[in-house]
């Protein structure tokens, strides 16, 4: 057994401390028990957590690398968890009816930590999970936070890991807290995903006061613009005229990047140059320029399209990637579609580019992690990403990228990226989309999979849309078997309905709802374990039948994937075929009565792969009903 110190080391933490002092400390009892009822169970968690490291030690599923799993090609048969860890392990533990910040009166977090994700790892070992996606773990700065923890994308030190992840009952450093969960999560058989933003930074990140240069700076007076405001005295994103907006369009579709439309003048001129002193005033940086003239870190915004509805991002700010002062401001052609005449070798900020090529090294040294999901990383400045992704590959072969980014293209493979976020989110609650999709991987194919998901951190959750939880159901009977990555987003299975970021499909009123401060991604929450309506018992039904065929699943050639219209446009789904094995896929996407369809068939019979049970087809023809958003997997074994 390869070595597990870090893990070996809390387990001694642990146990040492059981026994000692009598806490009240409830945890849901399917943290314990994983076909118990919904309650909660009053522990010593010492002893628990005691527990489960004992039982994660006694079994070794290490994943071992094949030729195949080179550069990241495993990712292609990857069933992920995303785990977001201070929110999926959060629990009211001492029963006061909130969460307690930062610990509880006994010294313990009710906020998640690493030590609380060990204990779950069984619970996604069940799920049948081989894949852990964890959003950042970095520590994160406090300018412009917009609820009480901050958001994970602040990233004050992409260097270093959030200390309030770790437990402060347990005489451990955060690094080794980390280590350990990787350790126990690698003796699991679970390969792990860190998501990283490398163009962005906390607008009090550790680098400002050593390197100002990396960053761009505002008049220290000037007034920030509140979201549907459109004073162009004021700060944010930059105004553009409807005209202004169909051209920067046309040229950036026809890829005419030498001449982009600038922003207006006014807005430029809110930038300045690069302070020649910088330093913390009540909680900001303030910067100090050779002409004397004071300046402040800009926050950032959604840089595509010009006119993007999102609101502000007031607690980062964008790296300067290319130094040129003619280009001395932020926005979506310094960004993200790059001008040319700015975006080239000369400009290049090598001593920024070199620290961000740096950062994955140092996870891989230290953590022994398996890939990255690279936020935006499609706008990143290309040479950049080759510098990263080369540098990670030299490390370790088998190492993966992810991306987000909505578009399957070619591009992508291009660029080395394994996985893509892609668009199901965006279209699995339309029928006629969803067929799209379907008639799409018939006849084109993916260039690289995607992740089969109705939901992310950004979007509505899956159980607010039309259908509920049937919907949610209908999706993964239906994504278990699509050609892409099985994605379960934390809380999905658990039915919850509040969304953890409205970055996605919101709308203004739905965004009013929803305000910042109360979001998951910026401040305390917890999911509700106890939910009756959760459904873990499908998921690992489901995945476990998805392992039997995950060579056929995996393959994306269009031989394998035709769709499958019905005589009832309710009614339809695909099949799966590798030689002589078959799956067929049937749904009903009506989620209020059951439909009928009559199906034809070469075979006399086919086998309900969830029950088990033969279905005869006389003549040829399978005459099915299906409940309301029910879906049907048969197979020949």
């Amino acid at each position: 057994m390869k070595k597990v110190e870090a893990l070996k080391e809390l387990h001694s933490i642990l146990k040492s401390g059981q026994g000692k002092k009598k806490y009240k400390y409830f945890i849901p009892s399917l943290w314990m028990d994983l076909k118990s009822g919904c309650k909660d169970i009053n522990v010593d968690p010492f002893q628990f957590y005691k527990n489960k490291i004992d039982a994660i030690l006694k079994n070794d599923y290490r994943i071992t690398n094949r030729r195949s799993d080179l550069y990241g090609n495993w990712s292609s048969k990857a069933a992920v968890y995303n785990l977001f860890v201070r929110l999926t392990s959060a629990y009211d533990h001492n029963h006061n009816g909130k969460i307690d910040l930062p610990v509880n009166e006994t010294g313990w977090r009710d906020t998640g930590t690493f030590l609380k994700s060990i204990a779950l790892l069984p619970y996604f070992k069940y799920l049948g999970i081989n894949t852990l996606h964890l959003l950042p773990i970095t520590s994160i700065g406090h300018d412009g936070n917009k609820g009480e923890l901050g958001s994970p994308y602040a990233i004050k030190n992409p260097y270093e890991i959030d200390h309030n992840l770790a437990e402060t009952n347990i005489n451990l450093d955060i690094n080794s807290q980390f280590l350990a969960f990787v350790e126990a999560a690698k003796l699991m058989g679970f390969r792990i995903i860190l998501e990283f933003v490398f163009r962005t930074s906390a607008k009090d990140g550790d680098w400002i006061p050593e390197h100002p240069e990396w960053f761009y700076w505002i008049k220290e007076d000037i007034e920030i613009r509140h979201p549907r405001d459109n004073d162009e005295n004021k700060y944010g994103s930059p105004l553009f005229s409807k005209e202004e907006l169909n051209k920067i369009h046309y040229l950036v579709n026809e890829n005419k990047m030498d001449s982009l439309t600038e922003p207006h003048e006014i807005y430029k001129n809110m930038f300045t140059g690069i302070p020649s002193n910088v330093e913390m005033l009540e909680g900001r940086y303030i910067g100090t320029t050779k002409s004397g003239e004071k300046a402040k870190i800009p926050g950032a915004f959604a840089d595509w399209p010009p006119d993007d509805n999102q609101p502000p991002w007031s607690d980062v700010t964008y790296l300067r990637m290319y130094d040129d002062m003619k280009f001395n401001y932020i926005a979506y052609n310094t960004i993200r579609m790059y001008d040319s005449r700015y975006a080239n070798s000369k400009n290049i900020n090598k001593p920024l580019w070199n620290k961000i090529i740096g950062i994955i090294p140092d996870y891989q040294k230290k953590y022994g992690v398996d890939g990255v999901m690279i936020d935006m990383g499609h706008a990143l400045p290309p040479d950049l990403l080759k510098q990263i992704q080369r540098k990670a590959r030299e490390n370790n072969k088998y190492f993966a990228f992810w991306e987000e980014n909505f578009s399957l293209t070619e591009k992508s493979v291009e660029q080395g990226y394994n996985v893509t976020l892609g668009y199901l989110w965006s279209d699995e609650h339309y029928p006629d989309r969803l067929k799209n999709l379907f008639l799409k991987l018939s006849v084109e194919g993916v260039p690289l999979p995607f992740f089969a998901s109705p939901e992310t951190h950004n979007t509505p959750r899956s159980v607010t849309r039309n259908g509920g939880v049937k919907y949610s159901l209908f999706a993964l009977y239906i994504n278990a078997f699509l050609p892409a990555v099985f994605f379960l987003h934390s809380g999905y299975e658990l039915c919850v309905d509040y969304p953890v970021n409205t970055g996605l499909d919101f709308s203004n009123e739905e965004q009013k709802k929803f305000p910042s401060e109360l979001l998951p991604l910026f401040g305390k929450s917890l999911f509700d374990w106890n939910n009756k309506k959760r459904f873990i018992h499908e998921v690992a039904r489901v995945t476990k039948l998805r392992e039997k065929f995950i060579d056929i699943i995996a393959d994306r050639n269009t031989a394998s994937f035709r769709f499958i219209e019905t005589d009832n446009p309710n009614v339809f789904g695909f099949t799966r075929q590798k030689g002589k094995r078959k799956l067929f896929v049937i749904a009903n996407s009506n989620f209020e009565k059951s439909e009928k369809s009559d199906l034809y068939f070469t075979g006399k019979s086919l086998t309900d792969l969830f029950s088990n049970k033969k279905v005869a087809i006389p003549k040829y023809e399978l005459k099915l009903t299906l409940k309301p958003g029910e879906v049907k997997v048969f197979g020949n074994m």
